[in-house]
């Protein structure tokens, strides 16, 4: 099991089929985690097509290996952006020397929503991936709490963050406010789309109730090696749900799109 950025556990699951080592990681976004709905099932269509594929919980996901509930309360309430791009890192590192069982031919980043904004700023600077395709990915970290949701996070040190599918209320710190305004460079997904260099597809449901579908056009807009995928009536999670109740035509066609994506940028490159 590797550390992660906040010292406690990453949590790592490798799917790979024979000697395949072209590699596809998956991150997930706020309030998700590793076997939330749709990554097991996009992990195993991948694997099926010939990549290996690792998935991970950012260390401030708050979830143990039985993603049941959230019962790493504090780990998810310090919870940082910076954190999650430096779980990302230490993933790759270990990818890179061996140390999750082989060694990648190439390297492909698959993001969705928050992961999906991490992914791009990753991609920006790592001239080793080779190809990004993001889900729904937010262009701009933080919009989620508008001016006076700040000034009571500000005021009482903590902001409570509810878990949809559980009921459970989750505390969330300033930790990642002061991480946002003090890191706006450095995490600036808009600035960053403009420097991927790996082929992208950046794919987005039309009725996306919580990203605006106006930020894949932005990031489109500054990303020279881009393409969107627009998946017409898909909201944030394209149909599906937690625990998996089964496909929807808008993940069939996101699914189809991504192993394609990868099956033709992705081994080309291996």
């Amino acid at each position: 099991m590797l550390t992660g950025a906040d010292g406690g556990p990453l949590r790592v699951d490798v799917r790979r089929s024979g000697h395949a080592a072209a590699t596809v990681v998956i991150c997930h976004g706020f309030k998700g985690f590793k076997d939330w709905g749709f990554f097991p099932v996009i992990a195993e269509r991948l694997a099926r097509a010939g990549f290996a594929v690792v998935a991970f919980n950012f260390s401030g996901s708050g979830i143990r290996e039985d993603a049941q509930s959230f019962s790493e309360v504090e780990r998810f309430g310090r919870a940082t952006y910076s954190h999650h791009l430096k779980d990302l890192d230490l993933v790759l590192g270990a990818l890179a020397e061996g140390r999750l069982g082989f060694r990648p031919s190439a390297v492909g980043l698959l993001g969705h929503s928050m992961g999906g904004g991490i992914a791009v700023l990753r991609a920006a600077a790592d001239p080793n991936v080779s190809a990004l395709v993001t889900w729904a990915a937010t262009a701009r970290f933080g919009r989620l709490w508008p001016r006076d949701q700040i000034a009571v996070w500000r005021r009482t040190g903590k902001i409570d963050v509810v878990n949809q599918r559980t009921g459970e209320i989750l505390p969330l710190y300033t930790d990642m406010l002061d991480d946002w305004e003090r890191n706006a460079a450095t995490l600036d997904v808009i600035e960053a789309a403009a420097r991927v260099r790996a082929p992208w597809l950046l794919a987005h449901g039309t009725t996306d109730e919580s990203v605006p579908v106006q930020d894949v056009h932005d990031l489109a807009a500054r990303a020279p090696a881009a393409q969107v995928l627009l998946v017409e009536g898909a909201g944030h999670t394209f149909g599906i749900s937690h625990p998996w109740r089964g496909s929807t035509p808008a993940f069939e066609r996101l699914g189809d799109a991504t192993v394609d994506w990868f099956a033709r940028h992705l081994r080309s490159s291996a």
